[in-house]
């Protein structure tokens, strides 16, 4: 009678799988499972946005940010627990050196669904092909006016030229469903709404307004008086397209109407006036290595310290994953007529 030998190392392989099978995935307090994770790669940006930090900004120190291999082995544990979209972003994640070699080890673990980027497009023009190459899946990139003047203003020194060239060099790279992100200011770019649709329906693009948050003290503007929510905004809009609700999702918190006879979608993220904590399915990795369990809030675990802590092993940090999960917060708390900063910490050190 044949015998079938099995070596051992073949039954705790498939003990090891048996085991991962059965794991749960990240699941909060309320029921909402944790699929969708925003890693931030440097707090760095060559911009200097009014809505977004300080004109004279202090940077954190380099041995202070998460090493590319401290990086990998977060996204590879995070996607172990049932994350299928990762998300990098800033600051402005191009100008982290070694960036196209992270994306490339990324884009290689196994469960990972989607790979993308948010950017503010300045270094795209030589950076499309590579980024495409190492396998990323797709961009966000942020375009808050067709204005070279009032671009300089609101990035404080930035040139429009380079981002839309930037634009341009992603289309020829192969991106597809690339998204334009502006954060609508009433005195600002409000007004120009209806131009940037037009821009994005020209080039295929989706394009989402943003209203701004309130985070970091800004002093260029008051966020009462340059609040205009997306029903406003809408509104607008209506009145020169033809605008039908979508019932599609991206896994992100913007809700989409398509333009009648366009490909493009134009989406809303409404923190203020239409709040999406009830379906959050992200959390925040800031590039320090702490875990935001919620955008508006200051629940958070230091997943840094764990790291770097001799011998700590991978059932240690999920175990640190695990527990912070639990104090994921139900709802953020933003309060659109208080003038007050509601919350610290600067957006490029949020991580998008």
């Amino acid at each position: 009678m044949l015998r079938v030998f099995n070596p051992p190392w073949r039954e705790f392989v498939t003990i090891n799988v048996m085991q991962k099978l059965l794991t749960p995935i990240l699941v909060d307090r309320f029921g909402r499972e944790i699929r969708y994770l925003r890693m931030s790669v440097t707090d760095r940006c060559d911009l200097r946005c009014v809505y977004c930090m300080a004109e004279d900004m202090t940077f954190l120190p380099r041995k202070e940010v998460l090493s590319l291999e401290e990086l990998e082995r977060l996204a590879q544990m995070f996607v172990g627990l049932g994350v299928q979209k990762i998300r990098l972003t800033g600051g402005e994640p191009l100008v982290r050196q070694g960036i196209v070699s992270l994306v490339e080890k990324l884009a290689a673990i196994e469960g990972l669904q989607e790979l993308c980027m948010t950017t503010n497009g300045t270094r795209l023009a030589e950076m499309a092909e590579p980024l495409r190459a190492a396998g990323l899946s797709r961009l966000n990139i942020s375009l808050d006016t067709l204005s070279a003047d009032k671009f300089h203003t609101m990035t404080r020194h930035g040139q429009l030229a380079n981002v839309l060239q930037g634009i341009k060099a992603s289309i020829a790279a192969g991106f597809r469903h690339t998204k334009l992100n502006c954060v609508a200011l009433k005195h600002y770019n409000a007004d120009e709404a209806g131009q940037l649709v037009e821009f994005a329906l020209s080039h295929n693009l989706d394009i989402s307004f943003i209203e701004e948050m309130p985070m970091g003290e800004v002093t260029s503007h008051g966020r009462v008086a340059e609040y205009i929510s997306s029903d406003e905004l809408r509104t607008e809009l209506s009145r020169q397209f033809n605008l039908v609700p979508s019932a599609e999702q991206t896994g992100g918190p913007a809700r989409y109407w398509t333009v009648a006879g366009a490909q493009s979608k134009v989406g809303f993220i409404s923190p203020h006036s239409h709040n999406f904590c009830g379906s959050c399915n992200r959390v925040r990795l800031t590039a320090t290595g702490k875990l935001l369990l919620c955008l508006g809030q200051e629940h958070s675990r230091d997943l840094r310290h764990v790291l770097r802590r001799p011998g700590s092993t991978n059932e240690e940090l999920e175990a640190a994953i695990r527990e912070a999960v639990q104090i994921k917060p139900e709802a953020h708390s933003f309060d659109v007529q208080s003038s007050d900063v509601q919350v610290v910490r600067f957006m490029n050190m949020t991580g998008g």
